[in-house]
């Protein structure tokens, strides 16, 4: 990223002091959108967005050792959960020059799926996930950080829509 890029990060916190509900959490809560990008080793000049996160199905042992007890992200947890993103939508009206992108429902089974899944459990499907190719003469960090950038923009305009439409639901 060049010097010119912006960078959002937004965070709330839970209880602080006397205060059980923490206004900066309950402020951000309905409006966050956790991105989490991967990378997809088998990817050539793909762009893949994934739609749902799994929860069973781990086997493999991460970089540290670690898998998941029982195979799966969260033992009460449902099979599956889908993003509020309509990542088919997103898929249908983007395009990005030099680079294909493609829709996916299954993020793997390994660290990414693992991450996906519980950032959209505890999130309540406001969360998405990239994967994105290994770096080559063709794509590089920085084609895939401006890929990114205009992704995550449509995003965020698919997410006002929403808000939108809840606002005027509310309303009639």
């Amino acid at each position: 990223m060049d010097s010119n890029s912006n960078t959002v990060v937004l965070t709330g916190f839970g209880p602080f002091r006397q205060y059980l509900v923490n206004s900066s959490w309950e402020a951000v809560k309905k409006k966050q959108l956790a991105v989490h990008v991967g990378l997809a080793s088998s990817a050539k000049a793909l762009i893949i967005l994934e739609q749902c996160g799994k929860n069973k199905g781990y086997q493999e042992m991460d970089a540290c050792g670690f898998h998941p007890e029982g195979g799966c992200c969260m033992l009460d947890g449902p099979e599956k959960i889908e993003s509020t993103i309509n990542m088919k939508t997103l898929w249908k009206n983007i395009s990005v020059e030099g680079i294909d992108i493609i829709f996916s429902r299954d993020a793997g089974r390994y660290i990414c799926d693992f991450t996906y899944y519980t950032s959209l459990y505890y999130g309540n499907g406001r969360a998405a996930f990239i994967h994105v190719p290994p770096l080559s003469k063709g794509v590089t960090a920085d084609f895939l950080g401006k890929a990114l950038q205009t992704i995550i923009l449509e995003m965020l305009k698919q997410c006002g829509e929403e808000r939108e439409t809840d606002h005027v639901r509310m309303n009639t």
